[in-house]
């Protein structure tokens, strides 16, 4: 396990998911990305949030997600660590349902919530770059 890890919910993401990663390569951030959905292999999903639990490096958790966003509040609600949810700008309105998914989750299922797009992704990573340079 890294320090960072970003989950994705669909192979489609991964080129939306590939500067942000090298932004955070170049700020030193040890990253891992997987992709996982809420919706298409939930337990393959759970099963990788134990092994985080259990492991203890991981710190933050990025989840990408686009319409109904359901990824960031699976993580949210399945691991004590800070969660940042990023909204794709997919779909029929264009991510504005992602982020109003993320933007309201319930009590007690914490989320942060980045910009719709790429913009979004890539702050995501430096909001963390901070959140580290605060913790260690």
């Amino acid at each position: 396990m890294k320090e960072l890890v970003i989950i994705a919910g669909s192979e489609s993401d991964i080129s939306f998911v590939e500067p942000a990663l090298k932004l955070a390569e170049e700020l030193g951030i040890d990253t891992e990305f997987v992709v996982y959905s809420a919706h298409r292999n939930l337990e393959d999903l759970l099963n990788y949030l134990g092994e985080i639990e259990k492991s203890g490096k991981t710190k933050i958790i990025i989840a990408v997600a686009g319409l109904a966003a359901a990824l960031p509040g699976v993580v949210a609600a399945r691991v004590n660590l800070p969660v940042i949810g990023v909204p794709r700008d997919t779909g029929p309105l264009n991510g504005m349902d992602a982020l109003l998914s993320i933007a309201q989750m319930p009590k007690g299922v914490p989320v942060a919530t980045m910009a719709i797009g790429m913009h979004g992704m890539l702050n995501s990573v430096n909001f963390a770059h901070r959140i580290f340079k605060q913790i260690k």
